[in-house]
């Protein structure tokens, strides 16, 4: 009986816990639904501009499901600048010569091997002919693959730890009756929120660069572009996270629920980041990348860090993430009216 009495009190405080309930049931079923749509899409197809090739290399590309489009030398330069082709080839002297995007090391070798095989079939006599002489317009031959998924590993983890330790510091702040003796002081709650975001925000601030400064000058990660652009959005994505780490501890009791957020908040980000190839997945599946700040962060990293991009790049990033941060920050004053109205 005294058993009894407790498997029934813990199962009753389960079900009065919904967001436990949820993290057992929906969480784990979540995640696993966008494991399926990541890892189960088609098979990638190499996207290839040519500039004077013959037809029937073309065919043998195509038949190789290969996405072929003709181009002029310079639209197919413009083209491949934008990330809108893996590689362009072209044909000099009845040689052909291979330009790679070149920042994505898993991209060059489906593109290589897809040219070899379409070459193969020359005669011996003309396979010196046929050896394509190959370039990159970013990265090299022995970029590694770090160099690649580092970048959006440096956003992940300064985004990640910044939404838990000001969620959970906000949270405490909130708990602990600070909040409330501030909401009992003339404060406005637009002040409050920007002094929170503020003051949090100079550690985050901190974090933010060392993070930055660690994987470039330590770790040695590629950076083509500039290290004050790496900081500026390194410093947009913690601001970013800050501001909707506050508001999500204003949906929490207690450290453990805030906890709770991270497979409905942080999990479906870095499936959508750009850690995992986006290519594959249905095209109509792809917007939900663009509701989340890692996205453009992680976007913005890679562009800057491997394609060595300038603010003529980037600035539709830094926009999107500012604009991610008012709008939570937005969100936060509306949350304090359950605490008091100004």
């Amino acid at each position: 009986m005294r058993v009894r009495a407790i498997v029934i009190r813990i199962l009753r405080q389960f079900f009065h816990d919904k967001r436990t309930l949820m993290m057992m049931l929906v969480a784990p079923m979540l995640i696993l639904f966008l494991m399926s749509l990541v890892f189960n899409g088609n098979t990638y197809v190499p996207k290839l501009g040519a500039v004077n090739v013959p037809a029937p290399l073309i065919q043998k590309l195509q038949d190789l499901n290969a996405e072929v489009t003709v181009y002029t030398a310079e639209a197919a330069q413009e083209a491949l600048s934008d990330v809108k082709l893996d590689a362009v080839i072209s044909m000099d002297n009845a040689t052909p010569h291979l330009t790679l995007e070149g920042s994505d090391p898993s991209k060059n070798k489906a593109v290589l091997f897809l040219l070899q095989k379409a070459l193969q079939n020359a005669g011996p006599a003309n396979t010196t002919a046929l050896t394509p002489a190959i370039t990159y317009l970013h990265g090299a031959a022995d970029m590694a693959a770090f160099d690649n998924f580092g970048p959006v590993l440096i956003g992940f983890f300064v985004f990640f730890f910044v939404f838990l330790l000001s969620g959970v510091s906000f949270l405490r702040e909130r708990t602990g009756g600070t909040l409330e003796r501030l909401l009992a002081t003339p404060l406005r709650r637009w002040e409050i929120v920007v002094g929170y975001i503020l003051g949090f925000g100079i550690f985050t601030t901190l974090q933010a660069t060392l993070i930055a400064w660690f994987a470039t000058s330590v770790l040695g990660l590629m950076l083509a572009g500039s290290f004050w652009y790496v900081l500026l959005i390194t410093l947009l994505l913690a601001l970013a996270a800050l501001s909707l780490g506050t508001l999500i501890s204003a949906f929490a009791n207690n450290e453990f629920q805030m906890i709770q957020f991270i497979p409905l908040i942080i999990v479906p980000q870095v499936f959508f980041s750009g850690l995992f190839s986006l290519d594959t997945m249905s095209i109509y599946l792809r917007w939900i990348g663009h509701l989340m700040p890692l996205y453009y962060g992680a976007d913005a990293l890679r562009n800057i860090m491997i394609r060595g991009a300038g603010w003529d790049r980037i600035w539709l990033d830094v926009l999107v993430l500012f604009s991610f941060t008012i709008v939570f920050m937005f969100l936060n004053i509306v949350a304090l009216k359950k605490h008091r109205k100004i």
